[in-house]
């Protein structure tokens, strides 16, 4: 038996719920009971009966293995992990695709953007690990220097500005421009440019197939063709020095 006064400085709500006897057991169940009483629970026609919740948690020194890290990553559909270390290298969102994990993405996409981005994470994860094992050494063999040149420019790719969102059919035009090397020869200071260009050509000279990736969620043999056709010539015009004719 314990009669010292609890601490509740680290409770929630300033409250322990800790150590409790049966009897307090008791009379919290039934406190929770006469609660729900008078309330009613209903389904939202247009909804599948299930309840988002955002939990957002802040790691202590990167420490994703501490205690509540864990026990949210373990209840939850998966975590979208950022870094501070990527937030300072302008790289925004900072996900660091390592760790973050989701196990309901795949199942939210269309299939022109499951075809475009199924690698992406596995490449990006390898570029990273390549990345930080090139700081030590220079000596690259030309696959190895490849692989990073042509993460550089994917990392360029998926930056985003504040309040800018971005059409599925956009998405998978300038993912399928990335993950399939239309951007090697592109300078890296150079992608975004790309990026601007490559979408707006698309959408002002092929504004149907823009449509049919949008409305049929499909990525088809012609719709390839017209993603590498486009990337072929805005690429052109990237390189091509200002002011030089063609």
């Amino acid at each position: 038996k314990n009669d010292a006064p609890w601490d509740t400085t680290s409770g929630i709500d300033g409250k322990r719920y800790g150590n409790r006897t049966p009897h307090e057991e008791a009379e919290a169940k039934k406190a929770l009971e006469a609660a729900g009483e008078g309330h009613e629970m209903r389904l939202h026609p247009q909804s599948g009966g299930s309840m988002t919740a955002l939990p957002v948690i802040e790691t202590q020194a990167g420490d994703v293995s501490a205690y509540i890290p864990t026990n949210v990553i373990s209840i939850t559909d998966g975590q979208i992990y950022l870094t501070p270390e990527f937030f300072y290298a302008n790289v925004r969102p900072a996900i660091d695709v390592g760790i973050s994990v989701s196990r309901v993405g795949g199942n939210a996409q269309i299939k022109a953007m499951k075809k475009v981005a199924g690698r992406l994470r596995l490449d990006l994860a390898q570029f990273r690990e390549l990345e930080a094992f090139a700081q030590f050494g220079s000596d690259l063999d030309k696959a190895t220097q490849a692989q990073l040149a042509r993460g550089a420019r994917m990392v360029e790719v998926l930056k985003q500005g504040l309040y800018t969102p971005f059409p599925v059919e956009n998405q998978v035009a300038i993912l399928w421009a990335a993950t399939n090397g239309m951007l090697d020869e592109v300078a890296v200071e150079d992608v975004q440019k790309f990026e601007k260009a490559y979408i707006e050509y698309l959408t002002t000279n092929k504004a149907s197939t823009m449509e049919a990736v949008r409305t049929k969620k499909e990525l088809t043999d012609e719709v390839v063709g017209v993603f590498r056709d486009a990337a072929k010539v805005v690429a052109e015009q990237i390189k091509q020095p200002a002011g030089a004719s063609a």
